[in-house]
């Protein structure tokens, strides 16, 4: 009996010490990757932050380096590139390199796209979740200033179908955490509940309201005026004018990018839901015309 308890006792100590050992080891290498100006500016003298990296390093049987250049922290939380999780399966040894299915017509809502590989067990198929331009205006993925779903959305669609695929048959190489691209566009969204749903109806257009206005005449006696109201028409001119943009070249990237399906040939006769969005994803019109040499 005592024997059994003085083997566990040892047993016990050299556990402790082992890890210990492996403790003080991963604070000097935080400590070294802390001190270099190769990492990125998250981990650069954040010696906690070098840890945690290096700690999800060895969980992924990873090079720390690497991970270390693969991980953006957006909203104070750790996200891997797409481009990383695509290498960690191809790397992992349980499928084939992972292929790309495109469907439909590029530039259309319909435009889709599936990752899939052939698992090396028992070479079977094995597909990801299918992601569509239609599915990144629904989730709002695609209706925000800037978005690369506007700019790059043959990229963003294989982006989003490899993340899925990983999550699905791999999610120890994720350990939950989303990828940056994900974590860019699911930052924002507000889910404020709300007492009427927003699922069965649709958002007013309405041009803004006339205002009223104080002025003082020469009496210093107050005068109500009303100033007209600014419609979305006008404001649509007011970008053409302001930017050189021809309204026709505007639509046709917001067709090319499956934000609108509808034609019109003034901003005078088309409807308030396009007028909107041309509105909203004017500066990334004025981008795209920009590079491509349009007016």
């Amino acid at each position: 009996m005592n024997t059994e308890l003085t083997t566990t006792h040892v047993e016990s100590d050299a556990q402790i010490a082992r890890e210990n050992a492996a403790f003080e080891m991963l604070q000097r290498q935080a400590k070294m990757f802390a001190s270099s100006s190769l990492v990125p500016k998250e981990f650069c003298g954040n010696l906690a932050n070098c840890a945690i990296g290096l700690s999800i390093a060895k969980r992924l049987g990873a090079d720390p380096f690497m991970v270390l250049q693969n991980i953006d922290v957006i909203h104070g939380r750790p996200s891997f590139r797409a481009t990383f999780l695509i290498a960690m399966v191809n790397s992992s040894g349980r499928f084939e390199p992972l292929q790309f299915r495109m469907e439909g017509t590029e530039g259309k809502s319909d435009r889709s796209c599936v990752a899939w590989a052939k698992s090396k067990a028992d070479k079977t198929t094995l597909e990801g979740p299918k992601i569509t331009l239609e599915m990144a205006k629904s989730e709002g993925w695609s209706t925000k200033n800037g978005s690369k779903w506007i700019t790059m959305p043959e990229l963003m669609l294989r982006y989003r179908a490899a993340a899925f695929f990983a999550r699905l048959y791999a999610p120890d190489i994720t350990l939950g955490m989303l990828t940056a691209e994900e974590a860019i566009d699911t930052a924002e969204r507000d889910v404020t509940p709300t007492t009427e749903s927003k699922l069965f109806t649709k958002p007013a257009l309405a041009a803004q309201p006339a205002q009223v206005v104080e002025v003082e005449t020469a009496e210093q006696s107050p005068v109500l005026v009303d100033v007209a109201p600014v419609t979305l028409v006008d404001q649509i001119e007011g970008l053409i004018k302001s930017s050189g943009v021809n309204w026709l070249v505007a639509l046709d990237v917001l067709k090319r990018n499956g934000i609108t399906d509808k034609d019109s040939a003034t901003p005078h006769t088309a409807d308030e839901e396009t007028l909107s969005h041309a509105i909203k994803f004017w500066p990334s019109i004025v981008k795209l015309t920009t590079k491509g040499g349009a007016k």
